[in-house]
């Protein structure tokens, strides 16, 4: 058995040993299931991203993309018209 020595800032390690003792397992045994996804899956096993936008627009291209919120039923194009005017 091989053993991998990694850096990371104090606040992540207790954060990742909370949640890793949450769930079950130890540092090791989360860290061996990451690496076994990346060799199953032949890279990061997650999307890696910055965010490129605050949490309210975010928040909205969510809903966007799942079409909440996008549209209002209207009875007639008398109420539709109405409500475009009532906009101006």
């Amino acid at each position: 058995m091989a053993s991998i020595n990694i850096r990371v800032d104090d606040d992540v390690k207790i954060k990742a040993q909370e949640l890793f003792s949450s769930l079950g397992m130890d540092m090791s045994t989360a860290m061996n299931i990451f690496l076994r996804q990346a060799i199953a899956f032949g890279g990061i096993p997650f999307t890696i991203r910055q965010p490129r936008f605050n949490a309210e627009t975010e928040q909205t291209i969510f809903e966007a993309h799942n079409g909440i919120g996008l549209s209002r039923a209207y009875d007639s194009v008398a109420q539709l018209r109405e409500a475009l005017d009532a906009e101006d």
